[in-house]
């Protein structure tokens, strides 16, 4: 027989004895299932034969006990980040709780209402964009201006809830508050103004008051909202002449585009004139005071002058005289003839020999004493002082 075959004693792996009721080494036989149910049962109830008719003192407190523990556990909340908790004991508001884990007296002595305060909200005046209704709502959108004209305003308002114990007890209905102020808000606006600037250039003013008014309503009413953004989704005339106020906003388009024009011209061509302007004064200037330092100095020469020229009278009239001679001969044409054996009247083609100056180089004359007579042509070419002066002087001699 194998060592754990059953029922052998001190070797049965199951620890079944068929000796007796008690295990090898003193150990006491584990209660089978259904003498475990029956004490269960006996505590419960006082036996199988009272299970019918009710609970025993123990069982009622183990209930109640349980009952009790449940009831409190079910007080027990989370409170997301962007909510509060707003806390109510018997119907009365107790006060707020923040983001984490908290716990209130269960119902019905207390309750907790969350609210999330960082979600934006949105109320369209004028129109509809939900699954319910998709379009216009004539009953909002259309006003009446200054001038008794009729606008089409839609604009849209974006909030968010401040105060969480505002927006659930101290108003009804505060979503249906923000929309009938802010449509009270922009007929007043409108009213005030003309239908021009309502279309045009008034457009971000009209959003800007509606804006102000709308949220000091809101807070002298105590809703608990405040605005975040409102923006004006459409301001147009009424169907029935958008033609003709298209035609309009057309040319007052055009009007504009042709001042902006007017004004890049002018801002291009100003600079310019203005920078001409001071280049001709400045020019003036320089010529200003050119001529007169040049006056001054011919002054001063002249003084000059006439101070050496009573000193030698004979002398500067001799030496005004090869100056301006000196000047003369340098802005011309000039042919010299030389000729020291005759005194015969020779021919010179001069016309030929001026027109072909320019030509040929000038070339001194190599000897002037020969008895050929020698010609050179110079044109507009400095002629030296010294034999001016010396032709000068022989012309006296002469």
């Amino acid at each position: 027989m194998a060592w754990n075959e059953p029922g052998k004693p001190g070797q049965d792996p199951w620890g079944n004895n068929s000796n007796g009721p008690n295990k090898p080494n003193g150990q006491k036989p584990d209660p089978d299932l259904d003498e475990l149910l029956k004490k269960l049962q006996n505590f419960l109830g006082g036996g199988g034969s009272k299970m019918g008719g009710g609970f025993n003192a123990k069982g009622v407190s183990f209930a109640v006990i349980v009952a009790i523990v449940v009831w409190l556990l079910s007080g027990i909340y989370t409170v997301d980040s962007p909510e509060r908790g707003v806390v109510k004991r018997f119907g009365a508001y107790v006060g707020q709780t923040t983001a984490g884990l908290h716990w209130h007296l269960p119902w019905p002595i207390e309750s907790v209402t969350l609210v999330n305060v960082d979600r934006i909200r949105t109320a369209e005046i004028g129109y509809r964009t939900d699954s319910r209704r998709d379009g216009n709502v004539p009953s909002e959108s259309l006003m009446l201006s200054k001038d008794e004209n009729i606008v089409d305003i839609k604009i849209a308002v974006q909030y968010k809830v401040s105060d969480a114990k505002k927006y659930l007890y101290d108003v009804s209905d505060p979503d249906m508050t923000l929309r009938a102020l802010t449509e009270s808000a922009l007929r007043e606006v409108v009213g005030q103004n003309t239908m021009d600037f309502v279309l045009t250039e008034g457009r971000d003013e009209v959003v800007n008051k509606v804006k102000v008014i709308t949220q000091k309503n809101l807070d002298k009413y105590e809703t608990g909202l405040f605005i975040t953004s409102l923006n004006l989704q459409d301001a147009q005339p009424p169907e029935q002449v958008q033609d003709s106020f298209a035609d309009v906003v057309k040319a007052r388009e055009d009007r504009e585009r042709l001042i902006n024009e007017a004004e890049a011209y002018s801002n291009d061509i100003l600079p310019k004139a203005r920078g001409n302007a001071a280049r001709q004064i400045e020019e003036s200037r320089a010529y200003h005071d050119s001529v007169i330092a040049r006056a001054t100095g011919q002054a001063s020469r002249f003084d000059s002058i006439v101070a050496e020229y009573k000193k030698a009278p004979k002398v500067m009239r001799e030496r005004l005289y090869i100056d301006a001679m000196t000047n003369v001969l340098e802005a011309t044409s000039k042919v010299f003839v030389g000729s020291s054996s005759s005194n015969n009247l020779l021919y010179l083609p001069l016309d030929k020999m001026i027109g072909n100056s320019a030509k040929v180089p000038f070339k001194p004359a190599e000897n002037v004493s020969s008895s050929k007579p020698t010609t050179s042509t110079q044109e507009t070419r400095p002629t030296p002082r010294t034999n001016i002066r010396e032709l000068l002087r022989s012309r006296e001699l002469r």
